[in-house]
């Protein structure tokens, strides 16, 4: 116990884990920060402890970049099991009622889709890890209490079927964040005029980030295996975390400015107010804030550390 009291190593970058299913994303997390000995991780967004995938966990001043990660679009493969609806919506909760299911073709499917898709208001479910009054709403809806929830705008950009059977449906959604696919695949089941729950749900893609630079828990501790070398060098740079936002170079005197945070003015304007900062040396130096004359004021500055 002793050693993770220890204030661990000033590491900085971002490492994608394929989140495996039966467990916590908070649990994932802590295992990432204790293969690297970091001081300090945070994860990109929770998923579901019956949820598989694309899980961002940033260690060090990624941290930093952390909650703009966890604001960017995300993309899941679900299955839904029609006929039978549970309290959370999944496979993890309790069955609350069956239903007969109507014989279904691909046609009654991809005619509902639509109505799904663009912005709307979603209640998100009970059994989430939203918090009423200090304690998360899954804690409440163990002990059977149900609490009023505010409906949250969330945009469905895309909604492919993938696979029908008999009983269940497979589909591909590109979503905002904050949009539950649980309370998603349920509507949909409703619409079909039956009832759902989720049986698998793998979060493909996730702030840019996607499957193929995932690696799982094992792998990592493999890594951890071979040294603190060869686990650091599967560290992916943080200013690859935000690829889409425009990157500017600033000389020395506006480092120094930055630092202090002090605005800086630049030349150079773009149509997107967030921006990557880089020293002459093209050492990342953190994000800032762009108005359309050319200000840059500091949003999240880098303590730049010798090692990692």
């Amino acid at each position: 116990m002793g050693r993770r009291n220890k204030k661990g190593r000033n590491i900085t970058g971002i490492i994608v884990i394929d989140k495996p299913t039966g467990r916590s994303s908070n649990h994932v997390l802590q295992q990432v920060k204790r293969l690297f000995d970091a001081k300090k991780a945070g994860h990109t967004g929770s998923l579901d402890p019956l949820a598989t995938g694309v899980l961002p966990i940033c260690l060090g001043e990624a941290t930093k970049v952390s909650s703009y990660l966890l604001d960017a679009d995300k993309r899941y493969q679900v299955r839904c099991q029609l006929g039978v609806t549970t309290d959370s919506g999944d496979s993890d909760g309790n069955v609350v009622s069956e239903q007969a299911i109507p014989s279904l073709t691909k046609n009654n499917l991809l005619d509902i889709i639509p109505q799904f898709l663009g912005e709307q208001q979603q209640v998100p479910p009970m059994y989430s890890a939203l918090k009423y009054q200090g304690q998360p709403l899954y804690k409440l809806a163990r002990k059977g209490i149900e609490v009023e929830r505010k409906a949250r705008t969330v945009t469905i950009y895309d909604i492919q079927l993938l696979e029908l059977t008999g009983d269940s449906f497979v589909l591909d959604v590109t979503c905002s964040k904050g949009t539950y696919i649980r309370t998603l695949v349920e509507d949909i089941s409703h619409a079909l005029n039956t009832g759902g729950h989720v049986t698998m749900l793998r979060r493909v893609a996730a702030a840019g980030y996607d499957l193929e630079q995932a690696i799982t828990i094992e792998q990592l501790e493999q890594f951890a295996e071979q040294g603190q070398e060869i686990l650091d060098l599967q560290l992916l740079p943080t200013e690859e975390a935000l690829s889409d936002w425009p990157s500017i170079a600033i000389d020395d005197e506006m480092v120094v400015a930055l630092r202090h945070g002090q605005c800086i003015h630049v030349e150079q304007t773009y149509q997107q107010p967030q921006v990557r900062l880089f020293d002459t040396d093209k050492q990342f130096l953190g994000l800032g804030e762009m108005s359309e004359n050319g200000d840059i004021a500091p949003k999240r500055v880098f303590v730049i550390q010798e090692s990692g």
